[in-house]
Order: C-alpha cells, then structure tokens, then sequence
C-alpha cells in the first residue's frame, strides 16, 4: 500500500489537534509530498490554529524524510460556516446534549464543506488523495464523521470535478487509545510527546490547563474522549 502511494502527494486536512497530526505522520510515512490545509470559520478553538506552526517544526525535527516531504501549509477562511450555525463550537454558549441525540459542539454540514473545499484546492494543485481525521469508533456522533458519508463524498468529487478523487481516513475505525498507538509507531515518543504537548483538542480553546495528555478543559467532549484514549494507551503499554 505504502509503495503504492510513494511517487503520489496528498493534501491532509490539518486542524492542528491530536487527530490531524497522526493523519500528518500517516501520510508522510506514505506520499511522495504532503501538502496541509486549515480552515477558519469562527470556531471557538480557532487556537488550534496557531498550533500548525510548532506542531511543522516538530514534525520536521523527528525525521529529515519527513522534513523534505512536507510542502505548502494551506489555510481558507469560510465565515459563512458560523454565521449559518447555531452551535457551541460557533457561538458562545455551553455545550450540552440536543434533543436529536447529537451534542451542540455538531457543526452541520462542516465535514462536507471542509472536503468539497479541499477538493477544490486539491484539483487546482493535480492532486488526487485527500487525508482526513474523520472517525466513527470513539467520536460525539457526528454523521459527517461517518465512513458512510466520507465514501458518498469520495464519488460525488469524483464525479462532480471529473477527478479521481481518493479519501483516506486512516482512523475510522480505530479509537482514540489506538490513534495514540498509532503516532507511536509512526514518529515513537518524539511524536507522542509532540502530540501531548503542541496540538490542541478542546473545544473550548483552553490552553492554561496541562494534563498528562495534553492541555485543555477537560471536561469537553473532545477533552474526555483524548483523555480516556490517553490512559488507556498508558495503561496498555
């Protein structure tokens, strides 16, 4: 699969958080170039971020194949996301669980505007592979997050640009314990001490706070589930 990919360059959506940096040393270990792309759209964490930039320069001092790979870092501004949402991570207001059984940190419709964009991008620059942290084992419920949705999304770039798109979601099916496991054996404990201590996760943007896994609130949603992964993985180890 590896070799398969080796002469290819990828564009990896990179929030700057613990899901996209694995996806990052994923696709590096993989493609021939990797490009990055971020996106604001008046999300509470927009402090994710401001992360990008620490988590390049570490990712580039683990290993020197990575540092020549790594190309151009991307970022879109899509206001228009906020102003059409109503949600905890677009407004200031608490997080809490909605009637339909989703918390209120569900963007609607924000994974299927992040891809269609990407693709855009990705047309624009000849590229065909498109990386992403979507998962659906150890997630909020999101139904953008869902492989379900990421291969419906897959054909209709394909078909709608004429372009033989590819999404990888090199963690749908593994939960965030795993994903640890995973940014171990990609980069060691360069890069999971990288993860812990330079992306950014909570959904509330909280950066005073350091934990064994990281920092922030730790008491959102996105907090709980990086956290529980991370003793599980400490425990497994």
């Amino acid at each position: 699969m590896i070799d398969a990919f080796s002469s290819q360059t990828a564009l990896v959506l990179f929030s700057g958080g613990q899901d996209s940096t694995t996806c990052l040393a994923w696709a590096l270990n993989r493609f021939a170039r990797v490009e990055t792309l971020g996106f604001e759209y008046g999300q509470r964490h927009a402090i994710e971020l401001a992360c990008r930039d620490r988590l390049f320069d570490g990712i580039k001092g683990l290993r020197a194949d990575w540092a020549a790979k790594l190309g151009e870092s991307h970022t879109l501004s899509i206001p228009t996301l906020a102003a059409v949402s109503e949600t905890a991570l677009t407004r200031d207001v608490a997080i809490a669980m909605g009637a339909d059984g989703l918390p209120n940190t569900f963007v609607p419709g924000r994974n299927l505007v992040f891809l269609t964009f990407a693709a855009a991008l990705a047309y624009r620059r000849g590229i065909t592979h498109i990386v992403g942290g979507m998962c659906e084992t150890d997630y909020s419920g999101y139904p953008d997050c869902r492989d379900e949705t990421i291969r419906a999304m897959q054909a209709a770039l394909s078909l709608g640009m004429a372009r033989p798109f590819e999404l990888h979601t090199p963690l749908m099916w593994i939960d965030k314990a795993a994903t640890w496991n995973l940014a171990h054996d990609l980069g060691g404990d360069g890069l999971v001490d990288l993860i812990r201590e330079q992306s950014h996760t909570c959904y509330l943007g909280e950066r005073g706070a350091q934990h064994d896994w990281g920092y922030g609130c730790g008491e959102c949603p996105a907090c709980s589930l990086r956290a529980k992964g991370w003793r599980e993985y400490v425990a497994g180890r």
